[in-house]
């Protein structure tokens, strides 16, 4: 897949392809050029899920920031 592809993953897209990839390279018989093509990938697939979880986690705290200060109880 071209960069602009992969990009266009969604993350569960993403992280199913480089589980995908993983399999293939631990199953262990994949020729060496295939090999290094697969390892390729996956870590520019990794990249973006990380990447993606980073912005996901960054939604959450500005999220959360703008939550009103609670005294800890739950309920009414």
């Amino acid at each position: 897949m071209t960069q602009q592809n992969l990009e266009d993953l969604s993350f569960e897209q993403a992280l199913a392809r480089l589980e995908a990839i993983v399999r293939r390279l631990e199953e262990g018989n994949v020729p060496l050029e295939d090999g290094l093509v697969a390892f390729e990938e996956g870590t520019t697939l990794s990249l973006l899920c990380q990447q993606r979880l980073d912005t996901a986690e960054r939604r959450v705290e500005q999220l959360l920031e703008k939550l009103p200060p609670t005294d800890g109880t739950i309920g009414t």
